[in-house]
Formats: C-alpha cells, structure tokens, sequence
C-alpha cells in the first residue's frame, strides 16, 4: 500500500536519498527544504517537492496545509533537516548554541507538533503512523569540536524516547535512526560554519579543528547504500525503536562504551590534534 511520507532538510544527502528512495518504491513524497530550488533534481523525478523552513511556524504551518489539501493524512514524518556547528565549546557564543539547538532539537519536535493532526488522521485511516528522527551516532559519545552538535542530537535521541513512549497510545511509532558517517555535502555545510575566532585559545590546532568538520566523510557509506536498509525497517510491520548504519556505527558507540574515559579521551584528542595545543598566552 502506498503510503504518504514528508521529509525535511531534503537537499542533499540522507534526505534526498531517502526520498528518491521511498518515491522509487511507489510512495507518495513530500520532498522538503529551505530553498526549494535546491529540490529542482528530486522534482525532475515527480516527488511533490515544497519549500519548508523548520526554523518558521509559518513555512511548516503552509507544508502541512499542503499535504491536508492533497493527502489529508501523513503516514510517515521523517525530521531530518540539521547542521553541524563545529568549534571548541569556548569559542561558541550563546547565538551559535542557540543556532546549533533551535535547528536540531527543537525544530523536529515544533514540526512533529504541526503534523500530528495529520499523523492522527493516518492512525484513522490505516491504523498506524510513524515518525522517524535522524539523530547520530555523535549523540552516543562526543568529540572535540563538536560539543554542540553531539549535544544536540544527545537532547533528540532523549525527546525522541519520550515522544515514542508517549505516542505508542496513539497507534504512532517513533524510529529514531543514527547514522555514522554517510556521504554528502554536510561536511562542507559544516566547514562553512566552523568557528575559530582569531583570539581562540586552539588556533594552534586549526588544522584539528577543521578536520572535525569533514571527519564524517572519511570513507563514509554512500547515502543510497545508507537508506536502502533503513527504508527496509521504517516500512516493516514491527519498525524498531531504534537503527544505526553507515561508516563507524557499530565500532564507535562500542568503544565508548568498553575503553576506559581516560583512554577514549586521549585517543579523540591526537585524533584532532589536541596533544600538540599550544595555548596563547593569557
């Protein structure tokens, strides 16, 4: 049965691929971004593609009336849209944190609200809904350089696990999917937004600095190798809670969990060059 899915943040990368993916298997897509011309190749290919900016009420109020008027139910909401602000925590200033939280964690519960009518009408309708967030695997362990985006998806993984126990009543299903390194042009987004102010005390390491922003895209899986499982496990009768893939997201998360702090610490600090610091003087 075809089914009715809408997806944010589909420009480049898990987006995208996920919904040429899902539009491949006979779904009907609601392909969505921020400039919806960045949508130009997904609607070449017929995905119904709507320009939605999860940071504004009003551009999510107007996709969601979109899918009323067409649909007038949505079986699926995949949150996927996101950044990564890449800086050490002390250079981030409380306009980049803010950045960094509203897009990643609060954006994906403010649009999750919006849709619940609709989400409510498929329960109607078929008997159940979903809602999938796209967290990472970061928010299992943190590294240098990248506080603010580990903790962001930490925080979603946290709302996501309430969202599905207190959406279960309801007949909807929350996934919550953490990926490791998948490739895309997030690495490059990420690079755009690094911050080393020119009096930061780690401007010895820039070079570590920057390395955090394209980490992710060291031999990274490919996005459509990435969501071909992952489409597998959203559409199954029993979805799980929870799905990791891609490049690092089996090995990484069990480090963390069997090395002792101090020598997964060290290991993450000559990964970005944090033994070679060499601090300004104050």
């Amino acid at each position: 049965m075809a089914q009715t899915v809408l997806i944010t943040g589909c420009s480049t990368g898990i987006g995208a691929a996920l919904a040429r993916e899902l539009h491949a298997r006979g779904h009907r897509v609601f392909a969505t971004a921020r400039r919806p011309e960045a949508l130009a190749e997904l609607g070449e290919l017929g995905l119904q593609t709507l320009a939605l900016d999860v940071n504004d009420d009003t551009s999510i109020a107007a996709a969601m009336r979109t899918v009323q008027e067409q649909e007038g139910h949505l079986d699926i909401l995949v949150n996927n849209a996101g950044f990564s602000q890449v800086g050490a925590v002390l250079d981030l200033t409380r306009e980049d944190l803010r950045a960094q939280y509203e897009t990643n964690v609060i954006a994906p519960v403010a649009v999750t609200r919006a849709a619940l009518p609709l989400l409510r009408a498929a329960v109607a309708k078929n008997g159940r809904a979903q809602v999938t967030m796209v967290g990472s695997i970061v928010g299992l362990f943190t590294t240098p350089f990248a506080g603010a985006y580990c903790s962001s998806k930490a925080a979603l993984h946290s709302l996501a696990d309430a969202l599905r126990m207190e959406t279960a009543p309801l007949g909807i299903n929350v996934l919550t999917v953490q990926p490791g390194g998948i490739r895309s042009s997030f690495g490059d987004h990420a690079e755009a937004n690094l911050q080393l102010p020119g009096d930061s005390l780690y401007k010895s390491v820039e070079d570590g600095v920057r390395a955090r922003a394209q980490a992710g895209q060291v031999d990274a899986t490919p996005a459509a190798v990435f969501v071909a499982p992952v489409v597998d496990r959203m559409l199954s009768d029993a979805p799980p809670a929870i799905l990791r893939g891609g490049k690092g997201s089996t090995v990484l998360p069990l480090l963390k969990r069997w090395l002792p702090l101090r020598v997964f610490d060290a290991l993450l600090a000559r990964r970005f060059g944090l033994d070679r610091l060499v601090p300004r003087a104050g």
